[in-house]
Order: C-alpha cells, then sequence, then structure tokens
C-alpha cells in the first residue's frame, strides 16, 4: 500500500501540531527566516536554498510560498519524514535523504549553483559537535559570498549561568501561553504514524538506517558563532530572541 496525497496531508497537519508544544512563535520564526533569505535574495536572477534537517518539509514549503520560483532544497535522514515530505507539498520542494553534518554528507545534494541561503528549523541542535562543526565547513563551502545561514533553534546557556536559567524560565512561561490544545507530543505522534499501513514502507526504511532522535547537544549561543567564525562565514549573529529560542544569521 503506497503513501496517499490525503493521508500525507493528515500527519502533516498533525506534526505540525504538536510541532507548536516545542517551538515558541513558531510561525514567527518562520517568517523571521524567510525575511532574511528573501533580504540576501533580492536582485539574484536565480535563487538556491537548502533547508537543514527539513523534517516534512514546513520551513522549506513556507519559502517555497515567499519566493517563488527559488529552488528548494530540503534534506534530512528520516525516511518517514521525507515520504510525508514529498507526497504533500510535491514538486515545490526537492527533498534529498542525508545525514547532515555526516562525510561526504553534500554530495548527494545534486546542487549545480551555489547556495544562496541555507536555512533550517530547531534541527542543528540534534547534532554532535563533530558533525555540527564539518556542517558549517561544508556550508560555508557552498554558499556564495554574501549569503547566508539562518539557523531558527533553541541554544542552551553556559551551566551555572544564573541569566541562562532566568531565559529558560521566560521560555517555558511563554510556551505555556501559546500551547495550543493539541495532546500530542513527539513520542505519541510516532508512535501513532508506526501504526498507519501506508507508512510501513518508510518505517521499514528508518529502522534499517537506523535514525534515531538525538537529544540536544547542548552548545550555547556564543559557541555557534565563534564556530561559524571559525568555518569562513564573515558575520555572525542572533536577529530575532526570546529566552532560549533564536534565529542566528551567518553571513558568507
Amino acid at each position: 500500500m503506497g503513501l496517499s496525497v490525503a493521508t500525507a496531508a493528515r500527519w502533516v497537519r498533525r506534526w505540525e501540531r504538536q510541532q507548536q508544544r516545542y517551538a515558541i512563535d513558531r510561525e514567527e520564526r518562520f517568517t523571521v527566516v524567510a525575511d532574511a533569505v528573501e533580504k540576501v535574495t533580492a536582485h539574484q536572477e536565480r535563487v538556491c536554498v537548502l533547508d537543514l534537517g527539513c523534517g516534512p518539509g514546513s520551513l522549506a514549503a513556507h519559502l517555497a510560498r515567499r519566493l517563488p520560483g527559488a529552488d528548494i532544497v530540503a534534506v534530512d535522514k528520516d525516511p518517514v519524514l521525507l515520504a510525508l515530505g514529498q507526497a504533500h507539498h510535491g514538486d515545490a520542494v526537492r527533498f534529498v535523504e542525508a545525514p547532515v553534518g555526516a562525510p561526504g554528507w553534500t554530495h548527494v545534494l545534486g546542487l549545480d549553483h551555489p547556495l544562496d541561503a541555507a536555512v533550517s528549523s530547531t534541527a542543528l541542535h540534534c547534532l554532535a559537535p563533530d558533525a555540527l562543526r564539518r556542517a558549517y565547513q561544508d556550508l560555508a563551502g557552498l554558499l556564495r559570498p554574501g549569503g547566508v545561514l539562518v539557523n531558527s533553534d533553541r541554544f542552551h546557556g553556559p551551566a551555572g549561568d544564573r541569566a541562562a536559567e532566568v531565559a529558560v524560565q521566560v521560555g517555558l512561561r511563554r510556551a505555556e501561553r501559546q500551547r495550543t490544545a493539541c495532546r500530542e507530543d513527539w513520542a505519541s505522534w510516532w508512535a501513532a504514524a508506526a501504526a498507519d499501513p501506508e507508512l510501513a514502507d518508510p518505517f521499514s526504511a528508518r529502522r534499517a538506517r537506523h535514525t534515531p532522535h538525538r537529544t540536544h547537544n547542548g552548545l550555547p549561543l556564543a559557541h555557534h558563532i565563534r564556530l561559524l567564525r571559525r568555518s569562513g562565514f564573515r558575520h555572525a549573529g542572533p536577529v530575532w530572541q526570546f529566552g532560549e529560542d533564536a534565529v542566528l544569521v551567518a553571513v558568507r
């Protein structure tokens, strides 16, 4: 049994609802990311954007709507999320399976043009430090001069930093106020999706590839900024921030 468009749409909608439990002001952050990308691509005849750790393509689809005609490439290592994104978004986004930050991960992207922008949403915090460093170095080589990396994520503060502890509580309170009536969380979404017969093949591929979800690597925002500058980015800093959540922009 194959994956129908209607089934994919249903699971993507449920994904969107449960993700709102974890990302403060998720839609606003998508808008900030798109604003940054639009700024640096305003005078480009051909625009190429790479979405890192794309999941089912929520941010990539947002960018496709904002930038009609742009080449949007979305990369993730999870066959289930990629299958849902491909079925739901169709030709608006080109989906590629690859583990971001692994040795040689850029070879399968099929890029024939320098990137104008690379983006990510609540994904890069899952990379181990070595994989994150490699990803930043590789992206510096793929982006054109003046291109940007725009990363919307949660950045933990240094251990023992009182201000960072306050930021955590501020963010938690904000999330509580914004929380929807959806009771489904990350674990229950995956458990329910695994029981859908139409997703049997993608889940078999997922088990074969051993793609567990990593926890937070614990790296603070300042560490990311230092790492980006060492990797070849000229400027790096947050353009939006609330609590531990921030949108970080780095200019090649």
